[in-house]
């Protein structure tokens, strides 16, 4: 008696897999007879239909992400590149002074190495600097 429609049926009906659900052979006729989804049911609720355990190992639920090298965000590339836009522009800031002639080669030198040791803030923080050296 082939009865794989039936256990399509049951199937969809409780959304199981098929593996999991067994036909007793005491009511396989009662089985037979059950057209509805609501037959399987009653049929699941009566016993003529047992559904299975879930077999296999239990899926251990991951507690957090993993923080691979891959995923670390580090904030020294932000640093660095702010170190590099300001150096940048004080540079040149301190190159154009040097050609219109208001800073001597010494004060360039000084100047350059204070901006490399970063202790100007902003380029108005260089200017008043060079305010301060003219006087």
């Amino acid at each position: 008696m082939n009865l794989r429609k039936k256990k399509e049926l049951a199937v969809r009906t409780l959304k199981v897999g098929k593996e999991r659900i067994v036909f007793l052979q005491s009511r396989l006729e009662e089985i037979k007879e059950a057209i509805t989804k609501q037959d399987i049911r009653d049929l699941k609720k009566e016993g003529g239909i047992i559904v299975k355990e879930i077999k296999g190992r239990k899926k251990i639920k991951k507690v957090g992400k993993k923080r691979g090298p891959g995923k670390i965000r580090k904030k020294v590339n932000k640093r660095k590149q702010e170190y590099v836009k300001m150096t940048r522009k004080l540079r040149k800031y301190t190159g154009e002074m040097k050609k219109q002639g208001k800073l001597s080669k010494e004060n360039v030198e000084d100047i350059k190495k204070k901006i490399r040791n970063r202790i100007f803030r902003s380029k108005a923080h260089l200017k008043t600097y060079i305010g301060g050296l003219k006087k």
